[in-house]
């Protein structure tokens, strides 16, 4: 059972001053590599698993950045951890779904 929830928001500074979306897509894509399950909304993508495990995406997310050429990243997270894991998307979100 997952233990936590992350989200990032990744923002890399381009090679050329290109755009930033074909990077963030890069990004995602560690993510949904990784097996875990996760939502991605407009300003962020959140992940849940357990915390050892997505800290490690954060990292390789980073790590693909650079490989790409971006000369810096800042990565904004946010985590959400539950000892007794219990922590779920969907328990968080279920009130606010029609």
């Amino acid at each position: 059972m997952a233990n936590a929830l992350v989200s990032i928001q990744i923002i890399p500074t381009t090679p050329q001053g290109e755009g930033v979306i074909p990077f963030v897509d890069k990004a995602i894509e560690v993510i949904s590599q990784s097996g875990v399950k996760y939502f991605v909304s407009p300003l962020e993508t959140t992940m849940e698993g357990e915390l050892e495990e997505l800290l490690a995406i954060v990292k390789k997310m980073s790590d693909v950045m650079v490989e790409a050429g971006c000369p810096s990243v800042i990565s904004q997270i946010k985590i959400y951890h539950r000892a007794d894991g219990l922590a779920s998307m969907d328990a968080l979100t279920e009130k606010y779904r029609p």
